[in-house]
């Protein structure tokens, strides 16, 4: 995910990862919008459930031995791999108490290993590329802040840039489609 120089033609890589516990529910029914209507021309987007690649607990192993991970392998590799390719990481993660779903943290995690993968520059393969969250609040008066902060925190912590986040408003599986403020966010989202 190098930067890309200034009037290159290299088509976009989006990466969605859905962390809801529920399929297709509204964070996802919006990204899903959002992708349609906004990405830029000959954007390729990937899109990988984390419920269907589950990691086992993170196990912290810098103050270990010489604190070098393991190669990854299975769901683990299947993420870095995805991860490394994109262009454009976009969490479509529900907000859960005010942050990201577990499934959503626990990936996050698994960024402190990949940085001491033997052969993996995963900082240098992150640097210049986005990251993007959709998410849909169960309350008008809720707030998702930390979910933002910490995406954003991380964006500036890689040398990323944010992208910002589209919010929808919905509790029943479908109650985003009547979010009329997050349909017209969603139609320019990627485009900006």
């Amino acid at each position: 995910m190098a930067d890309q120089p200034a009037g290159t033609d290299v088509p976009r890589s989006f990466l969605f990862l859905t962390a809801s516990s529920r399929t297709d529910g509204n964070s996802e029914q919006l990204a899903r919008l959002a992708a349609e209507a906004s990405l830029p021309p000959g954007a390729e987007q990937r899109w990988l459930r984390l419920s269907e690649h589950p990691l086992p607990p993170f196990a912290d192993l810098r103050h270990t031995g010489d604190g070098r991970y393991p190669e990854p392998v299975g769901n683990e590799r299947t993420l870095l791999d995805a991860t490394l390719a994109a262009t454009d990481v976009v969490f479509v993660a529900p907000l859960y108490w005010y942050s990201l779903p577990t499934s959503a943290k626990l990936y996050l995690d698994y960024w402190s290993a990949w940085f001491r993968v033997p052969g993996v520059d995963f900082r240098a393969g992150m640097n210049g590329g986005t990251i993007w969250a959709v998410t849909a609040l169960a309350g008008e008066d809720e707030t998702a802040d930390p979910l933002i902060g910490t995406l954003r925190l991380t964006a500036d912590y890689m040398g990323m840039r944010w992208g910002g986040a589209l919010l929808g408003n919905g509790t029943r599986p479908g109650d985003v489609l009547s979010d009329e403020r997050a349909m017209v966010a969603a139609k320019s989202f990627f485009a900006g």
